[in-house]
């Protein structure tokens, strides 16, 4: 048995065509979702990376596990903690990642037998390119193995700088990035985030003026991770191992292009950013084209894989010692796939805790979000939106319905006492000794150009920023 088990980081689920999208950014993605099952309303409970990664490989959310926060010096994970990969090593499989997370924390290297990092500083930021390149000779070499092979791809992630050929499918012929008339950017060059995505994104971008620009070339990686991914289905075409490989795709997180004053980045619990792409095929397994409307999460993969296993029984592997570890927050995605079933949760509990913090609750009609710290956003304490009349998320109807904002606060809160049980609130230990990871960059950038927060919350201005840090050098 063969698992490929395939991060698509910054993934927005309503930029593929297999979700809904018109524009042309993801072909062989929609092959691969008739070929197999599609799950709908997939969501990130915890966001952004490192957690996010911490709940997928634990099966456990991040109030359980206490790695709430992205960035965090304070996080650790016991080595007693049940993971994904050293459950299936144990058991007999070869396991394998081409990753990076192991420079933001060390669990994420645990339990791989081959760990290949894919940071090279020779090419573009991680490229889906380079992680092929160290992934299809992987499995060359390992074809005739049971093995769990994790695959962590970047390109959708800023800065998005995709190959010059992919440019012009999104973008506009005879549109100017660079119009000195267009002032669509000013918001994201005056936003209180600007220290931080002027270094990480914008200075690598260029001076562009169009934020039309921006969105266009997010859709360009989207088709560049495409092809790369077609290369790796089609290796395992070649290898003659297609037919026998559980081949799982998931967005760790989405992205914001613009909404509630996110500028292409991944915080605040709105659709945009906890909304992601879970799809999955296994011929013969699976059936084709099936799509599951209801509610999932990320949690939901790892009892998924575990009951896979266990099904297939696979010669030399030891399946009496994959059992479902005690309090996972997910359940298997098996009636589900199997049309038994249209979702594993009734509703889906979200949290993050590094540009903001926040926690919220999205049932199949609302979603509510309360806000601990806003960092650099201004937020009210409370949100409500009716996701079927109301899908971006415009009307905040706290006031209007406060009976079901109540409601959901409730539940809410129910929901963190039943895990918690007395304990320690990491979320809020975090805020109280450290801040927000996110926030403290930021005050880290803007220390060096002379300024303080609270200097540069007062007059948030790009070219004061700039000015400031070219006295630097």
């Amino acid at each position: 048995m063969k698992i490929v088990f395939v991060s698509l980081d910054t993934l927005r689920a309503s930029r593929l065509g297999c979700y809904g999208y018109s524009k042309p950014t993801s072909p062989y993605l929609d092959r691969i979702a008739s070929e197999g099952v599609l799950f709908e309303k997939a969501y990130a409970a915890d966001i952004p990376t490192e957690v996010a990664h911490t709940g997928i490989f634990s099966g456990k959310v991040g109030l359980r596990t206490g790695i709430v926060s992205h960035g965090s010096t304070l996080t650790k994970l016991p080595k007693s903690r049940e993971w994904l990969p050293t459950m299936l090593r144990g058991a007999g499989f070869t396991t394998a990642a081409v990753d990076n997370l192991y420079q933001l924390k060390e669990w994420f290297a645990r339990g791989f037998r081959y760990y290949m990092n894919s940071v090279d500083d020779r090419r573009r930021w991680i490229d889906g390119r380079t992680v092929n390149d160290m992934a299809l000779p992987w499995l060359t070499q390992h074809k005739d193995e049971s093995f769990f092979l994790f695959l962590h791809y970047w390109d959708a992630h800023t800065p998005y700088l995709p190959p010059e050929e992919y440019k012009s499918m999104f973008y506009e012929k005879g549109r100017d990035p660079y119009d000195p008339e267009n002032r669509s950017m000013d918001a994201a060059y005056n936003h209180l985030a600007y220290p931080f995505f002027k270094h990480h994104h914008y200075d690598l971008v260029g001076p562009v003026t169009d934020s039309v620009y921006y969105d266009a070339m997010y859709d360009a990686e989207i088709r560049y991770l495409d092809d790369r991914l077609r290369e790796l289905d089609e290796h395992l075409e070649r290898l003659g191992i297609r037919d026998e490989t559980l081949l799982i795709l998931f967005g760790d997180h989405g992205e914001s292009l613009t909404e509630h004053d996110i500028y292409w980045d991944h915080c605040g619990l709105y659709e945009p950013t906890v909304h992601v792409p879970v799809i999955m095929r296994w011929p013969g397994v699976i059936p084709s084209g099936r799509r599951v409307s209801g509610l999932v999460q990320q949690v939901d993969l790892l009892p998924t894989v575990l009951a896979a296993v266990r099904d297939a029984s696979p010669d030399g592997i030891d399946v009496s010692s994959l059992d479902e570890p005690d309090g996972l927050d997910g359940r298997s995605l098996w009636p589900a796939i199997r049309g038994e079933a249209e979702r594993t949760h009734d509703a889906v509990f979200l949290s993050e805790c590094a540009w903001q913090a926040a926690r919220g609750i999205r049932d199949d009609r609302y979603k509510y979000i309360r806000t601990y710290d806003s960092g650099p956003f201004v937020r009210p304490p409370a949100e409500l939106y009716d996701l079927e009349e109301d899908p971006g998320e415009t009307r905040n109807l706290v006031d209007e319905r406060p009976d079901v904002a109540a409601a959901m606060q409730e539940r809410l809160d129910r929901w963190v006492y039943g895990i918690l049980q007395g304990k320690p609130d990491p979320m809020q230990e975090q805020l109280s000794a450290a801040g927000l990871p996110f926030r403290r960059r930021i005050e880290a950038i803007l220390e060096h150009s002379g300024l303080t927060w609270d200097d540069w919350r007062s007059d948030p201005r790009r070219e004061r920023f700039d000015r400031l840090a070219s006295k630097e050098h």
